[in-house]
């Protein structure tokens, strides 16, 4: 197979979590942009959180290296809040299946590498066996990347409000809950 096609973003100008569509509806987007270079890779909401919350342990783990030396903030950085809307034109280039999140300290930066979906299981995939026809690759530095954890927990918690007694997301006031034995 020929060699994939490789959407690189080093130090982008922008690289979000974002979503269209009616909360309970919503489709999420992983978007990278350079200039006038946009790619836009669907994902699931979970995905999404996961990513975040991957991200944020790094940066918590370099943080708590000796002196710091990598100078990672504690909190996102006011200048790198981003709450603009995903950029338009929204095209989908691929959906998201496997992704990898790796720490580059040559450079300070986190490198997150994004597959499209296969047909198999993501668990039972190795990424060095993957032969995939593309791959989103963003390398961003420590404040972005805690600026885009930040942003993309916002918007995963965005959505449809959760019961608190089923915690289940609510549709409206016509939501009725499953509850266990014995709750009435």
């Amino acid at each position: 197979m020929a060699s994939p096609v490789v959407h690189r973003f080093d130090w982008p100008d922008r690289f979000v979590v974002g979503t269209l569509g009616a909360a309970g509806q919503r489709t999420f987007f992983l978007q990278a942009r350079t200039g006038s270079d946009v790619v836009s890779v669907s994902l699931e909401k979970q995905q999404s959180a996961a990513l975040a919350e991957r991200i944020e342990e790094v940066l918590d783990e370099l943080m708590a290296t000796d002196g710091n030396p990598y100078s990672v903030p504690a909190t996102t950085p006011p200048e790198l809040v981003d709450i603009d809307p995903l950029d338009d034109p929204v095209q989908e280039q691929f959906r998201a299946g496997l992704m990898s999140l790796g720490w580059d300290p040559s450079t300070a930066q986190l490198v997150i590498e994004v597959f499209p979906v296969t047909g198999e299981e993501i668990d039972t995939i190795d990424p060095a066996e993957l032969d995939p026809e593309e791959v989103l690759l963003v390398r961003i530095p420590v404040g972005s990347a805690r600026a885009f954890a930040k942003r993309t927990r916002e918007v995963v918690a965005s959505g449809r409000p959760t019961c608190s007694l089923c915690g289940e997301p609510m549709d409206g006031a016509d939501h009725v809950c499953d509850l266990p034995d014995g709750f009435r």
